[in-house]
C-alpha cells in the first residue's frame, strides 16, 4: 500500500503575550506530522521536528511538505533521523518541499541525511521562494547505498531538484549504472555522499556580506579526521552562497555542514547556533 502524506506548516509571530513569540500552525494528511515545536533559543525562534512514522519511502509513496514563514518569523525545521528511500518494485517515490518566506522572515531547513537504497526509484524536489528581505539557510545531504554495510548503490536512480525560482536551479539524476558520473574525478570521485548547504536571500546580498559568508565557510576546519573531504564554497548568484562537499560517509559531511551553519549564523545574523537536541538522541 502506497502512502500519500502532506504537511502544511505556517509560522507566525504572536504578540498576544506581550513578548513576540514565533509559533507554528500545522495541518497534516496521512503519515507526516510535527513531532514537537520547541523554543530552545527563546520565543523568537520556533524549532519544529517533523516525522514520517512509517520510517521510509517506497515505490508509489508521495510526501509533500509546505512551509510558509510570515513576516518577522524565524523557523528552524529539522528531522529526528534519516529519510530513507527503499527499493522499488517499479513505481517511483517522491518527496517535495515547497517553502515561501515573507519579508523579514527567516527559514532554516536543516533535515538529517537522505539515504537512497539500491534499486530505489526516487526523486526529491525542493523549491524555496524568498520575498525581498527574507533569508534562509538550507541543506540537503544524500547518501547513495549503504557502503559500510556492504550494500552499495548498484541499481536504481535518484533525482535531486533544488530551486530558488528565477535565481538558482540545480537538478541532477544519479543513476547507479552511470559509473562515469559516480566514479570519475569529474563526478563523485568514488564517493557516495554528496552534501549541499546554502545561504540565500530574497534580494542581492551586499558584496562585503557575501564575501564574509564565503570566507566564513572557507575558514572552517572540516574536522574529518583521516577522511579526505572534497569541498568548496561559491556564489553562483548575488543572492546565494553555496557550500558543496563529497565524502565517503555521512558523518564527516554533516560535521562540516554544522560547522559552516554555525559560522553563517554568527556572520549573517549575529546568532549562536545551538544544535537541536533531537540530533543527539
Amino acid at each position: 500500500m502506497a502512502w500519500h502524506g502532506s504537511l502544511d506548516l505556517r509560522y507566525l509571530v504572536d504578540h498576544s503575550g506581550g513578548t513576540p513569540r514565533c509559533i507554528v500552525r500545522d495541518r497534516h494528511d496521512g503519515p507526516l506530522r510535527v513531532l514537537a515545536a520547541l523554543h530552545p533559543e527563546g520565543p523568537s525562534v520556533c524549532h519544529s521536528v517533523i516525522v514520517h512514522p512509517p520510517g521510509g519511502i517506497v515505490g508509489g509513496d508521495t510526501l509533500a511538505l509546505s512551509i510558509d514563514v510570515a513576516a518577522q518569523a524565524h523557523a528552524l525545521v529539522t528531522t529526528p533521523g534519516a529519510t530513507r528511500f527503499y527499493r522499488s518494485a517499479g513505481e517511483p517515490a517522491t518527496q517535495s518541499i515547497a517553502a515561501t518566506v515573507a519579508d523579514g522572515g527567516r527559514l532554516e531547513w536543516l533535515p538529517l541525511e537522505t539515504l537512497v537504497y539500491s534499486a530505489a526509484l526516487a526523486e526529491s524536489r525542493s523549491v524555496f521562494g524568498l520575498a525581498p528581505g527574507a533569508e534562509m539557510i538550507g541543506r540537503e545531504v544524500v547518501g547513495l547505498g549503504l557502503p559500510t554495510a556492504a550494500l552499495p548503490f548498484a541499481l536504481g536512480h535518484f533525482t535531486q531538484h533544488l530551486e530558488l525560482p528565477g535565481v538558482w536551479l540545480e537538478r541532477g539524476r544519479l543513476d547507479a549504472q552511470d559509473t562515469a558520473l559516480l566514479d570519475s574525478p569529474m563526478g563523485l570521485a568514488g564517493r557516495r555522499v554528496l552534501a549541499t548547504q546554502w545561504f540565500a536571500a530574497g534580494q542581492a546580498i551586499a558584496p562585503a556580506r557575501r564575501e564574509a559568508l564565503l570566507d566564513a565557510a572557507r575558514a572552517v576546519d572540516p574536522g574529518a579526521g583521516d577522511e579526505v573531504l572534497i569541498h568548496g564554497s561559491t556564489s553562483p548568484h548575488d543572492r546565494v552562497v553555496v557550500l558543496r562537499a563529497l565524502a565517503h560517509r555521512v558523518e564527516p559531511a554533516m560535521e562540516l555542514l554544522n560547522r559552516v551553519w554555525t559560522a553563517w549564523r554568527r556572520t549573517a545574523w549575529d546568532m549562536a547556533a545551538p544544535m537541536p537536541r533531537i540530533w543527539r538522541t
